[in-house]
């Protein structure tokens, strides 16, 4: 389990991830973002508790996006499959997300809603992942960006189940941190 705080003057979130599953749990100061949140993790098959309050909606949905990118990474297998993929119709939309979880970030995507593309954008960055959102079809906002939200999560769920071999022609990447003036 991986648990983060991320505090800015803007927002404040707090988050606990399970990738082998568990209760979902969201509370933040947007409904349709806790909606969001919560139907992620169930169709990425992840355990999560989120606690998040931001100054205004851009700000939360954006640090949200980020400190649920970095607590995921946290969880990504060594040995995890690395690619995933998913289409997802509902009702009038059909949309396909695709996700490699291999450390190259990346987005691209055609969602009707700016600040869902920030969302999925910053998401991505902070997972480290290349995300692509495609939206085949669809009339209604809201039907286009909770299939993404599914299909990003179905994508997730299957990119990072555990395989038997690390999944790269570069085998594992190792990275030091220190601490060190230059």
């Amino acid at each position: 389990m991986t648990g983060l705080k991320r505090e800015t003057k803007e927002t404040q979130i707090q988050v606990e991830i399970d990738r082998n599953g568990g209760s979902i749990d969201v509370e933040t100061d947007e409904v349709f973002v806790t909606h969001m949140v919560e139907t992620f993790a169930r169709y990425a098959g992840i355990g999560i508790k989120l606690r998040a309050t931001g100054d205004m909606k851009h700000h939360l949905m954006e640090d949200v996006a980020i400190t649920l990118g970095l607590a995921l990474r946290k969880e990504i297998p060594a040995k995890a499959e690395r690619y995933g993929s998913a289409t997802i119709p509902m009702d009038d939309a059909l949309v396909r997300a695709s996700i490699d979880v291999g450390g190259r970030a990346w987005y691209e995507g055609t969602l009707p809603s700016d600040l869902w593309e920030h969302f999925l954008q910053a998401f991505a960055d902070n997972l480290g992942a290349t995300l692509h959102v495609i939206v085949d079809r669809g009339r209604d906002r809201h039907h286009i960006v909770e299939a993404a939200i599914k299909a990003t999560g179905m994508a997730i769920r299957q990119a990072m189940r555990e395989g038997d071999s690390v999944f790269s022609t570069k085998g594992s990447v190792q990275l030091e941190w220190t601490e060190e003036e230059l």
